[in-house]
Protein backbone atom coordinates (compact mmCIF):
# COMPACT_ATOMS: atom_id res chain seq x y z
CA UNK A 1 0.00 0.00 0.00
CA UNK A 2 1.29 3.45 -0.91
CA UNK A 3 -0.06 6.97 -0.71
CA UNK A 4 0.61 8.61 -4.09
CA UNK A 5 -0.79 12.07 -3.44
CA UNK A 6 -2.64 14.22 -0.93
CA UNK A 7 -4.59 17.45 -1.36
CA UNK A 8 -5.96 19.51 1.52
CA UNK A 9 -8.44 22.36 1.12
CA UNK A 10 -9.07 24.46 4.24
CA UNK A 11 -8.05 21.65 6.56
CA UNK A 12 -6.86 23.24 9.81
CA UNK A 13 -4.25 25.85 8.73
CA UNK A 14 -3.73 24.31 5.27
CA UNK A 15 -5.69 26.43 2.82
CA UNK A 16 -4.69 24.77 -0.47
CA UNK A 17 -1.91 22.22 -0.12
CA UNK A 18 -0.84 19.47 -2.51
CA UNK A 19 1.78 16.79 -1.93
CA UNK A 20 3.12 14.09 -4.23
CA UNK A 21 4.52 11.02 -2.48
CA UNK A 22 6.66 9.37 -5.14
CA UNK A 23 8.94 7.67 -2.60
CA UNK A 24 8.47 5.26 0.28
CA UNK A 25 10.27 7.58 2.70
CA UNK A 26 8.88 11.10 3.09
CA UNK A 27 10.15 13.74 5.49
CA UNK A 28 8.10 16.85 6.29
CA UNK A 29 10.20 19.54 7.92
CA UNK A 30 8.85 22.55 9.79
CA UNK A 31 8.85 24.46 13.03
CA UNK A 32 6.11 23.93 15.60
CA UNK A 33 2.56 25.05 14.68
CA UNK A 34 3.34 25.29 10.94
CA UNK A 35 1.05 22.45 9.84
CA UNK A 36 3.21 19.36 9.58
CA UNK A 37 1.16 17.48 12.20
CA UNK A 38 -2.02 18.48 10.36
CA UNK A 39 -0.78 16.66 7.26
CA UNK A 40 -0.26 13.41 9.15
CA UNK A 41 -3.55 13.87 10.96
CA UNK A 42 -5.42 14.21 7.66
CA UNK A 43 -3.88 10.99 6.33
CA UNK A 44 -4.80 9.15 9.51
CA UNK A 45 -8.29 10.65 9.30
CA UNK A 46 -8.84 9.14 5.85
CA UNK A 47 -8.13 5.69 7.29
CA UNK A 48 -10.30 5.98 10.40
CA UNK A 49 -12.62 8.99 10.00
CA UNK A 50 -11.41 9.94 13.46
CA UNK A 51 -8.63 12.01 14.96
CA UNK A 52 -7.11 11.59 18.43
CA UNK A 53 -6.85 15.39 18.68
CA UNK A 54 -10.54 16.35 18.74
CA UNK A 55 -14.06 14.93 18.70
CA UNK A 56 -15.48 18.14 17.19
CA UNK A 57 -14.87 17.91 13.45
CA UNK A 58 -15.80 21.55 12.82
CA UNK A 59 -12.45 22.34 14.49
CA UNK A 60 -10.79 20.73 11.46
CA UNK A 61 -12.19 23.43 9.16
CA UNK A 62 -9.90 26.41 8.66
CA UNK A 63 -11.07 29.44 10.62
CA UNK A 64 -13.53 31.53 8.63
CA UNK A 65 -14.14 28.85 5.98
CA UNK A 66 -17.31 26.85 5.40
CA UNK A 67 -15.95 23.41 4.58
CA UNK A 68 -12.85 21.26 4.34
CA UNK A 69 -11.80 18.72 1.75
CA UNK A 70 -9.24 15.91 1.80
CA UNK A 71 -8.38 14.16 -1.46
CA UNK A 72 -5.87 11.38 -1.97
CA UNK A 73 -4.76 8.74 -4.42
CA UNK A 74 -3.72 5.39 -2.96
CA UNK A 75 -1.97 2.53 -4.69
CA UNK A 76 -3.36 -0.73 -3.33
CA UNK A 77 -3.65 -4.26 -4.69
CA UNK A 78 -2.09 -3.22 -8.02
CA UNK A 79 -4.60 -0.44 -8.63
CA UNK A 80 -5.01 3.27 -7.89
CA UNK A 81 -7.90 4.29 -5.66
CA UNK A 82 -9.09 7.87 -5.14
CA UNK A 83 -10.54 8.92 -1.80
CA UNK A 84 -12.39 12.17 -1.16
CA UNK A 85 -13.77 13.48 2.13
CA UNK A 86 -15.74 16.71 2.54
CA UNK A 87 -17.15 18.19 5.75
CA UNK A 88 -18.89 21.52 6.26
CA UNK A 89 -19.87 23.80 9.13
CA UNK A 90 -23.41 22.37 9.04
CA UNK A 91 -21.85 19.04 10.09
CA UNK A 92 -22.65 17.36 6.79
CA UNK A 93 -20.08 15.10 5.17
CA UNK A 94 -19.57 13.41 1.82
CA UNK A 95 -17.44 10.32 1.26
CA UNK A 96 -16.35 9.26 -2.22
CA UNK A 97 -14.31 6.37 -3.59
CA UNK A 98 -13.21 6.89 -7.20
CA UNK A 99 -15.75 9.68 -7.53
CA UNK A 100 -18.69 7.57 -6.33
CA UNK A 101 -20.45 8.23 -3.02
CA UNK A 102 -19.47 5.67 -0.41
CA UNK A 103 -20.64 4.44 2.97
CA UNK A 104 -18.43 4.66 6.05
CA UNK A 105 -17.55 0.96 6.18
CA UNK A 106 -16.30 0.80 2.59
CA UNK A 107 -14.46 4.11 2.86
CA UNK A 108 -12.55 3.07 5.97
CA UNK A 109 -11.56 -0.25 4.42
CA UNK A 110 -9.33 1.37 1.77
CA UNK A 111 -6.45 3.01 3.65
CA UNK A 112 -4.62 1.52 6.64
CA UNK A 113 -2.28 3.58 8.80
CA UNK A 114 -0.38 3.43 12.08
CA UNK A 115 0.08 6.82 13.73
CA UNK A 116 2.91 7.19 16.24
CA UNK A 117 3.01 10.63 17.89
CA UNK A 118 4.62 12.18 20.95
CA UNK A 119 1.32 11.84 22.85
CA UNK A 120 1.53 8.06 22.39
CA UNK A 121 4.74 8.06 24.42
CA UNK A 122 2.62 9.06 27.43
CA UNK A 123 0.27 6.11 26.94
CA UNK A 124 1.27 4.30 30.13
CA UNK A 125 1.17 7.45 32.24
CA UNK A 126 -2.17 8.63 30.91
CA UNK A 127 -5.70 7.83 32.07
CA UNK A 128 -7.44 4.49 31.37
CA UNK A 129 -9.46 6.30 28.69
CA UNK A 130 -6.22 7.00 26.78
CA UNK A 131 -5.30 3.31 26.78
CA UNK A 132 -8.83 2.28 25.77
CA UNK A 133 -8.73 4.80 22.92
CA UNK A 134 -5.40 3.41 21.70
CA UNK A 135 -6.71 -0.14 21.83
CA UNK A 136 -9.99 0.71 20.09
CA UNK A 137 -8.22 2.62 17.29
CA UNK A 138 -5.81 -0.27 16.74
CA UNK A 139 -8.60 -2.85 16.58
CA UNK A 140 -10.69 -0.73 14.20
CA UNK A 141 -7.87 -0.82 11.64
CA UNK A 142 -8.35 -4.57 11.16
CA UNK A 143 -12.00 -5.03 12.22
CA UNK A 144 -13.99 -2.17 10.62
CA UNK A 145 -17.26 -3.38 12.21
CA UNK A 146 -15.76 -2.91 15.67
CA UNK A 147 -16.51 0.84 15.61
CA UNK A 148 -20.18 0.02 15.06
CA UNK A 149 -20.18 -2.12 18.20
CA UNK A 150 -18.60 0.69 20.22
CA UNK A 151 -21.16 3.19 18.93
CA UNK A 152 -24.04 0.84 19.72
CA UNK A 153 -22.71 0.18 23.22
CA UNK A 154 -22.30 3.90 23.97
CA UNK A 155 -25.81 4.63 22.71
CA UNK A 156 -27.33 2.00 25.01
CA UNK A 157 -25.21 3.18 27.94
CA UNK A 158 -26.36 6.79 27.49
CA UNK A 159 -30.00 5.65 27.31
CA UNK A 160 -29.52 3.67 30.51
CA UNK A 161 -27.87 6.63 32.25
CA UNK A 162 -30.82 8.82 31.27
CA UNK A 163 -33.18 6.23 32.73
CA UNK A 164 -31.18 6.12 35.98
CA UNK A 165 -31.42 9.91 36.24
CA UNK A 166 -35.17 9.74 35.59
CA UNK A 167 -35.58 7.11 38.29
CA UNK A 168 -33.71 9.31 40.77
CA UNK A 169 -35.83 12.30 39.80
CA UNK A 170 -39.22 10.58 40.05
CA UNK A 171 -38.33 7.97 42.71
CA UNK A 172 -40.07 5.42 40.49
CA UNK A 173 -38.08 2.30 39.66
CA UNK A 174 -38.66 0.94 36.16
CA UNK A 175 -37.13 -2.51 36.59
CA UNK A 176 -38.40 -3.86 33.28
CA UNK A 177 -36.76 -1.18 31.14
CA UNK A 178 -33.58 -1.26 33.24
CA UNK A 179 -33.34 -5.01 32.68
CA UNK A 180 -33.73 -4.48 28.93
CA UNK A 181 -30.84 -2.00 28.86
CA UNK A 182 -28.65 -4.28 31.01
CA UNK A 183 -29.35 -7.22 28.72
CA UNK A 184 -28.40 -5.16 25.65
CA UNK A 185 -25.27 -3.83 27.37
CA UNK A 186 -24.18 -7.32 28.36
CA UNK A 187 -24.57 -8.61 24.80
CA UNK A 188 -22.74 -5.75 23.07
CA UNK A 189 -20.25 -5.16 25.88
CA UNK A 190 -19.18 -8.80 26.13
CA UNK A 191 -18.44 -8.79 22.40
CA UNK A 192 -16.25 -5.68 22.79
CA UNK A 193 -14.38 -7.23 25.73
CA UNK A 194 -13.85 -10.49 23.84
CA UNK A 195 -12.35 -8.69 20.82
CA UNK A 196 -10.17 -6.49 23.02
CA UNK A 197 -8.77 -9.47 24.95
CA UNK A 198 -8.20 -11.43 21.74
CA UNK A 199 -6.33 -8.52 20.12
CA UNK A 200 -4.17 -7.93 23.17
CA UNK A 201 -3.21 -11.58 23.24
CA UNK A 202 -2.09 -11.35 19.60
CA UNK A 203 -0.16 -8.10 19.96
CA UNK A 204 1.51 -9.26 23.18
CA UNK A 205 3.30 -12.10 21.36
CA UNK A 206 4.75 -9.77 18.74
CA UNK A 207 5.46 -6.84 21.05
CA UNK A 208 7.28 -9.03 23.58
CA UNK A 209 9.80 -10.13 20.94
CA UNK A 210 10.45 -6.55 19.83
CA UNK A 211 10.61 -5.37 23.43
CA UNK A 212 13.20 -8.04 24.26
CA UNK A 213 15.40 -6.90 21.39
CA UNK A 214 15.40 -3.26 22.51
CA UNK A 215 15.60 -3.90 26.26
CA UNK A 216 18.02 -6.84 26.13
CA UNK A 217 15.69 -9.62 27.26
CA UNK A 218 13.18 -7.91 29.55
CA UNK A 219 9.83 -9.71 29.36
CA UNK A 220 6.77 -7.69 28.36
CA UNK A 221 3.28 -8.90 29.21
CA UNK A 222 -0.10 -7.23 28.72
CA UNK A 223 -3.30 -7.79 30.70
CA UNK A 224 -6.83 -6.60 30.08
CA UNK A 225 -8.07 -5.22 33.37
CA UNK A 226 -11.78 -5.89 33.74
CA UNK A 227 -13.54 -5.96 37.12
CA UNK A 228 -15.66 -9.02 36.34
CA UNK A 229 -13.46 -11.24 34.17
CA UNK A 230 -10.16 -12.87 35.00
CA UNK A 231 -6.97 -11.35 33.63
CA UNK A 232 -5.35 -14.59 32.54
CA UNK A 233 -3.98 -15.08 29.05
CA UNK A 234 -6.77 -17.33 27.91
CA UNK A 235 -9.69 -15.43 26.40
CA UNK A 236 -12.99 -16.82 27.78
CA UNK A 237 -15.93 -17.49 25.51
CA UNK A 238 -18.28 -14.58 24.85
CA UNK A 239 -21.09 -16.39 26.67
CA UNK A 240 -19.00 -16.62 29.85
CA UNK A 241 -18.05 -12.94 29.64
CA UNK A 242 -21.69 -12.00 29.17
CA UNK A 243 -22.79 -14.04 32.17
CA UNK A 244 -20.13 -12.43 34.36
CA UNK A 245 -21.17 -9.01 33.02
CA UNK A 246 -24.83 -9.62 33.94
CA UNK A 247 -23.84 -10.81 37.41
CA UNK A 248 -21.74 -7.69 37.97
CA UNK A 249 -24.60 -5.46 36.79
CA UNK A 250 -26.93 -7.08 39.30
CA UNK A 251 -24.40 -6.79 42.11
CA UNK A 252 -23.82 -3.09 41.47
CA UNK A 253 -27.43 -2.15 40.75
CA UNK A 254 -27.82 -0.19 44.00
CA UNK A 255 -24.63 1.76 43.31
CA UNK A 256 -25.72 2.60 39.77
CA UNK A 257 -29.11 3.81 41.01
CA UNK A 258 -27.39 5.99 43.60
CA UNK A 259 -24.80 7.42 41.18
CA UNK A 260 -27.18 7.63 38.19
CA UNK A 261 -24.60 6.14 35.85
CA UNK A 262 -23.36 2.83 34.48
CA UNK A 263 -20.57 1.71 36.81
CA UNK A 264 -19.51 -1.51 35.11
CA UNK A 265 -18.60 -2.45 31.53
CA UNK A 266 -15.90 -2.01 28.87
CA UNK A 267 -16.13 1.80 29.21
CA UNK A 268 -14.54 1.36 32.67
CA UNK A 269 -11.84 -1.18 31.80
CA UNK A 270 -8.10 -0.61 31.52
CA UNK A 271 -4.99 -2.18 29.96
CA UNK A 272 -2.00 -2.95 32.15
CA UNK A 273 1.58 -3.55 31.04
CA UNK A 274 4.20 -5.52 32.96
CA UNK A 275 7.98 -5.77 32.66
CA UNK A 276 9.29 -8.97 34.25
CA UNK A 277 5.92 -9.26 36.04
CA UNK A 278 6.17 -5.79 37.58
CA UNK A 279 3.51 -3.26 36.61
CA UNK A 280 5.13 -0.79 34.24
CA UNK A 281 3.03 2.23 35.21
CA UNK A 282 4.30 1.95 38.79
CA UNK A 283 7.85 0.65 38.47
CA UNK A 284 9.15 1.24 34.94
CA UNK A 285 11.44 4.13 34.07
CA UNK A 286 10.52 6.65 31.37
CA UNK A 287 12.84 4.85 28.95
CA UNK A 288 11.25 1.48 29.71
CA UNK A 289 7.76 2.88 29.20
CA UNK A 290 8.78 4.36 25.86
CA UNK A 291 10.25 1.01 24.82
CA UNK A 292 6.84 -0.58 25.45
CA UNK A 293 5.04 1.99 23.32
CA UNK A 294 7.62 1.64 20.52
CA UNK A 295 7.18 -2.15 20.56
CA UNK A 296 3.39 -1.75 20.47
CA UNK A 297 3.41 0.60 17.48
CA UNK A 298 5.74 -1.60 15.45
CA UNK A 299 3.58 -4.60 16.36
CA UNK A 300 0.50 -2.80 15.03
CA UNK A 301 2.24 -2.65 11.65
CA UNK A 302 2.84 -6.40 11.69
CA UNK A 303 -0.72 -7.27 12.71
CA UNK A 304 -2.32 -5.08 10.03
CA UNK A 305 -0.03 -6.58 7.39
CA UNK A 306 -0.85 -10.10 8.54
CA UNK A 307 -4.62 -9.55 8.69
CA UNK A 308 -5.07 -7.49 5.51
CA UNK A 309 -2.19 -8.63 3.32
CA UNK A 310 -1.19 -4.98 2.78
CA UNK A 311 1.58 -2.96 4.40
CA UNK A 312 -0.03 -0.02 6.25
CA UNK A 313 1.41 3.49 6.04
CA UNK A 314 3.47 4.49 9.07
CA UNK A 315 3.04 8.06 10.28
CA UNK A 316 5.73 9.31 12.68
CA UNK A 317 4.82 12.69 14.13
CA UNK A 318 7.83 14.39 15.79
CA UNK A 319 8.43 11.21 17.73
CA UNK A 320 12.11 10.72 16.91
CA UNK A 321 13.15 13.80 18.88
CA UNK A 322 11.64 12.22 21.99
CA UNK A 323 13.55 8.93 21.64
CA UNK A 324 17.17 8.29 22.59
CA UNK A 325 19.70 7.05 20.02
CA UNK A 326 19.07 3.38 20.81
CA UNK A 327 15.33 3.60 20.25
CA UNK A 328 15.66 5.93 17.26
CA UNK A 329 17.96 3.50 15.50
CA UNK A 330 15.78 0.50 16.32
CA UNK A 331 12.67 2.25 15.01
CA UNK A 332 14.19 3.38 11.73
CA UNK A 333 15.94 0.07 11.09
CA UNK A 334 12.82 -1.96 11.93
CA UNK A 335 10.72 -0.35 9.22
CA UNK A 336 10.21 -2.66 6.28
CA UNK A 337 11.37 -1.28 2.93
CA UNK A 338 7.83 -1.83 1.61
CA UNK A 339 6.28 0.24 4.39
CA UNK A 340 5.73 3.80 3.27
CA UNK A 341 6.85 6.02 6.13
CA UNK A 342 5.91 9.68 6.45
CA UNK A 343 7.86 11.50 9.15
CA UNK A 344 7.58 15.01 10.58
CA UNK A 345 10.52 16.72 12.25
CA UNK A 346 11.82 20.21 12.94
CA UNK A 347 14.93 19.51 10.83
CA UNK A 348 17.03 16.71 9.30
CA UNK A 349 19.69 16.63 12.01
CA UNK A 350 18.27 13.48 13.63
CA UNK A 351 18.69 11.44 10.46
CA UNK A 352 21.83 9.75 9.22
CA UNK A 353 23.05 10.58 5.72
CA UNK A 354 22.37 7.00 4.64
CA UNK A 355 18.70 7.33 5.62
CA UNK A 356 18.35 10.64 3.76
CA UNK A 357 19.68 9.27 0.45
CA UNK A 358 16.31 8.17 -0.89
CA UNK A 359 13.91 10.46 0.96
CA UNK A 360 11.36 12.92 -0.41
CA UNK A 361 11.69 16.09 1.70
CA UNK A 362 9.05 18.82 2.01
CA UNK A 363 9.34 22.00 4.05
CA UNK A 364 6.18 23.57 5.43
CA UNK A 365 5.56 27.05 6.75
CA UNK A 366 2.19 28.57 7.75
CA UNK A 367 0.34 25.65 6.18
CA UNK A 368 2.11 25.99 2.82
CA UNK A 369 4.86 23.98 1.15
CA UNK A 370 7.70 26.42 0.54
CA UNK A 371 10.14 24.11 -1.28
CA UNK A 372 10.46 20.57 -2.58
Amino acid sequence: MKLNSLKLIDYRNCGDLELEFDKYKVLIIGKNAQGKTNILESIYFLSSLKTPRTANYTELIKFGKEYLKIESEIYKSSTNIELSYTYNTEKKRELKINGVKSNVKDFKSVLKTVLFSTSDLLLLRGAPQDRRDWLDRAISQIYPAYDERLTKYDKIRIQKNNLLKEIAKTSTLNDALLDVYNEQLSITGSNIIYIRKKYLKEIEKIANLKHKTISQNEELSIKYDCSFTDNENETPQIELIQQSFKTALEQRKTEELRRCQSCVGPHRDDIKFFINNQEATKFASQGQQRTIVLALKLSELDIITEKTGEEPILLLDDVLAELDDLRQNYLLKSINANTQTIITSVDTILFEDEFLKDVKIYKIENGEIINE
